[in-house]
């Protein structure tokens, strides 16, 4: 099957170009593309990069978390069953084990429901490492995004009145193949400028985030929710909770307005938008993307026999992920920052410990966002999931940057003795990481 759209690249080579995504469903911050890895061509392909041999994105079979929920509930026949108030929100979160306390607001209207959506009634996301869920009060459905360690992100639809299977949505990557995620299916994230409807403004412009964003240009159409002792976040630390008029003026009412509406009354599981969710969910999605990436290229470059990462375009996209998971560049906090109730707990109990109860799921939330800066992703099925040659080169990357033998210097801050710890914590919780 072929597509064509305004957006998506010919990949005649093995790169990324710049055209700019203008939609989004899950998040609403754009990922911007590295200079690594932009410009760069693809030799001997004319198509779509999701459509090449080596990667049959709509139709090989998927393995991710939702498609297996999907085929358990074909197999036993059995259902998820309805909630009268939030429809099957809490049975998905719970089938699937996304924590509620992940919950993070969007009043934006980008979504693919964006008829239902504002900031009276705004999307409610709820995450992990590998799943995302999106649920409007009053929408007639939930949207689901999960990444498969080989295909990428698999975009999914629950009716919240039939309750049918969950169906597969290729046709999500009309806006979900981009120069935003890299030109793989993938989670766009964007910070908006909207009037006191939640329409976008976009004469005001947005901003891509990732953790290298400063956090000023952070959240733009999401609530934000924090520690009320962090002021400087309640005084235009960030664009969230916030509204601009035609001529430029900013309101915070539609906040006020959402934490006096009950939200909990008209279907919301809290009315929280944790920030310290909101960074690491930041974090992530890119570092999602990358790993999709990666695996794309290698992928393609090994059915052409042209494989060797020594160079080129897999060499850039190796040191880009490495210095990504290692947070080079990260923007920290401004002020101490407290995670909602539950939710530093959840993280850290899903990554591994080594003999001195390290974990690269504890949060810092003072000097940066992880107490060990090195992401948890290493450890998702789609790092698992890198052919074994791009792995170990990922590996001799963050152990070049680790023990200081190639620092760059936007990684230069981190301490020797937070490099390695990070190395000690590598080599103990995972079998195949080298010794250094």
């Amino acid at each position: 099957m072929s597509r064509t759209w305004c957006g998506r690249a010919l990949v005649s080579a093995a790169a990324l170009g710049m055209a700019l995504g203008a939609c989004s469903s899950f998040s609403d911050t754009l990922l911007a593309t590295s200079a690594s890895t932009s410009g760069q061509k693809q030799e001997g392909w004319p198509g779509v990069l999701d459509e090449h041999p080596s990667i049959q994105y709509a139709i090989r079979p998927t393995t991710d978390r939702v498609a297996k929920l999907n085929q358990a509930l074909i197999d036993t026949g059995r259902s998820l069953q309805r909630d009268p108030r939030t429809g099957y929100l809490l049975p998905v979160l719970e089938a699937l084990g996304v924590p509620v306390e992940s919950q993070l607001l969007v009043f934006s209207k980008t979504g693919v429901q964006r008829a239902y959506t504002s900031p009276h009634n705004p999307r409610a996301i709820f995450f992990d490492e590998s799943v995302v869920v999106a649920y409007v009060p009053g929408a007639p459905m939930i949207e689901l995004a999960a990444h498969d360690p080989q295909q990428g992100v698999v975009f999914y639809t629950l009716d919240q009145a039939a309750g049918a299977p969950l169906t597969r949505r290729t046709g999500c990557l009309a806006c979900h193949v981009s120069a935003s995620t890299l030109y793989v299916p993938g989670i766009i994230v964007r910070s908006n400028t909207v009037g006191d409807d939640g329409n976008v403004l976009p004469q005001f412009g947005s901003y891509d985030v990732n953790h290298e964003t400063p956090h000023p240009d952070r959240w733009g159409g999401w609530f934000v929710t924090s520690d009320p002792l962090a002021l400087p976040y309640a005084q235009r630390a960030h664009t969230g909770n916030i509204t601009f008029s035609g001529r430029g003026n900013t309101s915070n009412q539609v906040f006020v307005d959402w934490l006096n509406s009950s939200p909990e009354t008209r279907g919301y599981l809290s009315s929280l938008s944790d920030i310290v969710a909101l960074l690491v969910f930041d974090h992530q999605m890119h570092a999602i993307n990358l790993l999709t990436r990666l695996n794309w290229e290698s992928r393609v470059a090994s059915s052409d026999d042209r494989a060797s990462i020594s160079g080129g375009a897999l060499r850039g996209l190796v040191n880009e992920l490495a210095e990504y998971l290692l947070f080079a560049g990260e923007v920290p906090p401004s002020v101490p920052l407290t995670p909602r109730p539950g939710f530093a707990e959840r993280l850290e109990s899903r990554t591994p410990k080594d003999r001195h109860g390290r974990s690269l799921g504890q949060l810092d939330l003072v000097n940066r966002l992880l107490r060990h800066p090195c992401s948890y992703m290493v450890y998702s099925e789609a790092f698992e999931g890198l052919p074994r040659a791009v792995k170990e080169a990922v590996y001799g990357r963050m152990i070049a940057i680790l023990s200081g033998q190639d620092t760059p210097t936007k990684y230069a801050r981190v301490s020797a003795e937070d490099r390695r710890a990070v190395l000690e914590i590598l080599r103990e919780t995972k079998p195949d990481f080298p010794g250094y």
